[in-house]
């Protein structure tokens, strides 16, 4: 499994970031950062663009997106992305039709197959 991260932030600020966590630096970890110059989170073109740069072009269903932004996980989804909805303290309400169209994963443990 490879792990990758699409922020708002930077990609300077990302490996910032988990290289200074209470469980020291997380940056081995990380197979790719994309940021906003790859494009508009909210449209699928830039979903298409990470599938590419990852190698999974002909297949973004082999990527699985992960958001806590509904118009994210859609314009993923729009992209052939498998998209899921990760529910954590602080988030925006989700509306119920989000909630009957995507998973939704309150821990990233989850997707491994842990509660």
């Amino acid at each position: 499994v490879r792990i990758s991260i699409y922020s708002s932030g930077s990609i300077a600020a990302q490996k910032l970031l988990f290289r200074h966590t209470p469980h020291g630096d997380l940056t081995s970890h990380f197979h790719s950062h994309f940021d906003t110059t790859t494009g508009n989170k909210k449209v699928s073109s830039s979903y298409e663009a990470i599938a590419e740069a990852l190698g999974c072009g002909a297949k973004p269903e082999e990527v699985v997106f992960v958001s806590d932004a509904e118009e994210e996980v859609r314009a993923a989804r729009e992209a052939g992305m498998v998209a899921v909805v990760a529910v954590r303290p602080g988030n925006g309400r989700l509306s119920e039709r989000c909630k009957r169209e995507f998973p939704v994963v309150r821990s990233l443990l989850q997707l491994c197959g842990a509660d």
